[in-house]
């Protein structure tokens, strides 16, 4: 769900009102939440014998694709027709190959572990930047735009690929010391940490700011966000990283404990979903798609994630003993 609060600077209500998208954003929503949690605890109690990660990478690959294709259909917009294929198998292939290599790691250590498949979707990245440029190379013609469709190519790969293959990651720190042998739960809280604290501010945003936001935060980019609702995401941030941290079980804590995770994950969250809202206002589009109905498309879904999922991994990495 996006942050973006749905009032304007012209349809400022005079008294409070939810607004009339909630439902049905909500109903899309439940739907979502409860295939995450299914697929969660699989993955948390390893369910067939699956390592960590394994039962939300289809997710991510999911993700990965659709994204893919709704950044497409945008630069389409303008005349910029990617390489999609390409495009798609690069952005997907992160997450995966994060995961394998987390997974074919000579260490047990779980922060390494996770160190070594970021690295492994590091050098995936390089080579996906260099199969953009080598396509555009082979298939030069004039007036074909070629730069501009590889640097597109490249943007999708780093602005969706690599936050998917970060979350990846947070999965694999969840195995840290502290963590182990205390039931399914604490496993995953590091990626659920993530997930809580940057939708639950999206939520508050979205309601605090429909209810009682007047002062428009960034007018000419997001006119409907507001600093009230800025100031309700970041509460419920740090309010839902002190329930899933601090409640969750285990020992570890990532770097700060659970008040320096909410403010500047929360913060991140907020950054990330201006900027893709830098990117639909570039391709005059209200939302990136529509594969979730009234929420939206893919990247409008994990929009808040995409700078918010390297800043959780680098608090729970750092943070990780042993």
């Amino acid at each position: 769900m996006s942050a973006v609060d749905p009032v304007t600077a012209t349809e400022r209500p005079r008294r409070w009102a939810l607004p009339k998208a909630l439902g049905p954003r909500a109903q899309v929503a439940a739907g979502v939440v409860t295939g995450f949690v299914a697929l969660a605890w699989a993955d948390a109690t390893g369910l067939l014998g699956t390592r960590p990660g394994w039962w939300l990478l289809p997710v991510a690959v999911a993700a990965a694709l659709g994204g893919a294709a709704e950044f497409a259909a945008l630069v389409a917009r303008h005349g910029t027709r990617l390489r999609e294929a390409t495009v798609r198998c690069a952005v997907a292939a992160l997450p995966v190959v994060t995961a394998v290599g987390a997974t074919v790691a000579t260490t047990t250590t779980p922060c390494a572990s996770s160190l070594t498949g970021l690295g492994w979707a590091a050098l995936a990245c390089a080579v996906a930047v260099a199969a953009l440029l080598t396509a555009e190379v082979l298939h030069y013609g004039d007036g074909d735009r070629p730069v501009e469709r590889a640097a597109a190519g490249a943007l999708v790969v780093t602005l969706v690929g690599l936050p998917l293959a970060f979350m990846v990651a947070l999965r694999v720190v969840g195995g840290a010391a502290g963590m182990e042998g205390r039931g399914a739960w604490p496993v995953i809280v590091p990626l659920v940490s993530l997930i809580a604290v940057v939708k639950g501010g999206d939520i508050a945003a979205y309601l605090v700011g429909s209810l009682i936001g007047r002062h428009r935060m960034a007018p000419r980019l997001s006119p409907g966000k507001t600093w009230e609702g800025a100031i309700a995401s970041l509460l419920a941030a740090v309010g839902l990283a002190w329930l899933v941290i601090e409640r969750g079980g285990g020992s570890a804590r990532p770097v700060g404990g659970f008040v320096v995770f909410g403010l500047a994950v929360g913060a991140l969250g907020m950054l990330g979903d201006l900027c893709e809202s830098l990117i639909k206002r570039e391709y005059d589009a209200k939302d990136s798609g529509t594969a979730l109905g009234r929420m939206g498309g893919v990247l409008d879904l994990v929009d808040s994630l995409t700078l918010a999922a390297p800043g959780a991994w680098a608090l729970w990495t750092f943070g990780c003993p042993g």
